[in-house]
């Protein structure tokens, strides 16, 4: 199930949280240009994680991620954790890089519709992983495809994982609904999914990065044009005044704690070097910014909102 670059071509080229209360007064789509190409940073909503100091971050005690909250200054201990989707405008039409959380509470199509972007001009869906707030807009309330036109490309590593019987019947007794959220997701896509490896460039402009630890075959991507570039790391990196300022912290969803450090390391000292802009699934909106070394860590220097 490669990526069958003609067929590409001919189409157009879990977590119980109280619901959000800062969702108004925050900015629904933020627009970066990577020379001819335009992303959209497209905000389908958020969550608040009402204490953020019990169990979100595995080896941390709850003073280091008090302290490290006070010292990002977010006032108490409630995190809010948002979810954007990028959607590339091309020539050719939409390219989503993931999909968001889907019903209940998706604001997703609506948040497109603000920004201009057309939902029915999606011609391509690209996928970071398969967690179910990054795949659950595939479909309605009804199960029913939300792009039904579109040809869905996934990290081949990440298809093989999700896909495998064996690996549902190892996983642990809270993961195994992952396994069936993906069979039900992918189910009104099933002749149009078609992997890719590391390096492939899943469309004109984009190209695949290997970011294993937050999932088996979690991938990043690069949007570039001419000299321009753009980093879309999904979840590689989750919020960024914990996992910038102290990349050898563990988030709870993170499956290869590992291989997650070593890969958000990686990932956030070549956007340093390179002073090349990262968008983060999981970032407050603008949800896009420039990473700068600070001590051991990193900082986010937010783009214009």
């Amino acid at each position: 199930m490669a990526i069958d670059r003609r067929g590409l071509l001919a189409a157009g080229a879990g977590l119980a949280l109280a619901p959000s209360f800062a969702q108004a007064q925050a900015p629904t789509s933020h627009r970066v240009a990577v020379g001819g190409l335009e992303a959209f940073i497209v905000t389908d909503g958020s969550v608040v994680r009402a204490d953020a100091t019990q169990g979100f971050v595995l080896n941390a005690t709850p003073a280091q991620v008090a302290a490290t909250m006070q010292a990002a200054g977010m006032p108490g201990t409630a995190l809010e954790n948002p979810f954007n989707v990028t959607v590339v405008r091309t020539p050719r039409g939409l390219v989503m890089l993931d999909v968001g959380r889907g019903a209940p509470g998706s604001t997703m199509l609506a948040n497109m519709r603000a920004a201009g972007l057309d939902p029915a001009q999606v011609i391509l869906v690209v996928h970071t992983h398969f967690h179910g707030d990054h795949i659950g807009g595939l479909t309605d309330a009804q199960g029913q495809a939300l792009f039904p036109n579109a040809p869905v490309l996934v990290p081949a590593r990440e298809w093989a994982f999700w896909t495998d019987a064996g690996e549902e019947s190892r996983a642990p007794e809270g993961r195994r609904p992952g396994f069936a959220t993906v069979r039900q997701k992918f189910a009104p896509y099933r002749d149009r999914v078609q992997t890719f490896e590391p390096g492939a460039q899943v469309a004109p402009g984009i190209t695949a990065i290997a970011t294993n630890g937050h999932s088996p075959g979690h991938a990043s991507f690069m949007i570039a044009d001419g000299r321009d570039q753009l980093l879309v790391i999904g979840d590689a990196v989750n919020a960024p005044a914990f996992f910038m300022a102290n990349p050898e912290w563990h988030p709870v969803f993170d499956m290869d704690a590992t291989q997650a450090v070593e890969t958000r390391r990686r990932l956030l000292d070549q956007a340093a070097t390179d002073r090349v802009p990262v968008v983060g699934y999981h970032f407050p909106m603008p949800a896009t910014g420039r990473v700068e070394r600070a001590g051991s860590g990193y900082r986010l220097v937010p783009s214009n909102a």
